[in-house]
């Protein structure tokens, strides 16, 4: 089995270029193999990141389309939260405006209804770090089960539902939402007010692009 090439970070030529601390904990993140042995495809961490980003973008962990272009959110999931910022493709792969930095990095395998959790360990071994080096995030989107957890701890509610339908409670420093995943088609069905949601964040993240 060939493992897909493993993006670089591009070089910047200008002052606000990433610091080479910056590109060298990506470079590590990149050539991660900690729990290799649990991955069915093998490691290929999948992020986005620059010191200047104002977005963060916390998910879950890489489908297995992401895995094979190692580009974060190119599939229907990242069609459908695009269309929930507001925002185009040029703008999302930005990185000098929006981080992606998921729970786990690497495709975890799937089971019978979607996807594997994300490995426990890129959390332990490299989420604090990188987090900490991307200093001008103002909004973080929380989505999903995972990155609730991390992100918002005894805040949360009791299911992911109640913590999206009660989302005030963490703007506007954190937008919550549901998986964009078309398995979650039936869930946006039936929370309609979800859309209330949408409204919010499109016109946050078309501040933030606009003053960044």
């Amino acid at each position: 089995m060939i493992s897909p090439p493993r993006p670089t970070t591009p070089a910047v030529a200008d002052d606000n270029a990433p610091t080479p601390t910056f590109n060298a904990l990506c470079k590590r993140i990149r050539a991660c193999d900690i729990c290799k042995a649990h991955l069915p495809l093998g490691p290929n961490p999948v992020f986005q990141a620059h010191p200047d980003a104002r977005i963060l973008i916390a998910a879950q962990a890489p489908g297995i389309r992401v895995h094979r272009t190692s580009l974060p959110f190119n599939d229907p999931s990242g069609e459908r939260l695009r269309e929930w910022m507001g925002i185009d493709r040029a703008c999302f792969y930005d990185r000098r405006k929006v981080a992606i930095v998921p729970m786990g990095f690497c495709y975890p395998g799937s089971a019978a209804r979607g996807d594997l959790p994300p490995r426990p360990e890129c959390a332990v071994a490299w989420r604090s770090q990188l987090l900490a080096a991307l200093p001008r995030i103002e909004l973080t989107l929380v989505i999903g089960l995972y990155a609730q957890r991390y992100h918002l701890g005894e805040r949360r509610k009791a299911t992911l539902t109640e913590t999206v339908r009660n989302w005030r409670e963490y703007w506007p420093s954190c937008a919550v939402l549901p998986h964009p995943s078309p398995r979650n088609n039936g869930w946006l069905k039936r929370n309609p007010w979800f859309a209330e949601q949408l409204v919010e964040l499109r016109l946050a993240v078309s501040r933030m692009l606009r003053a960044g």
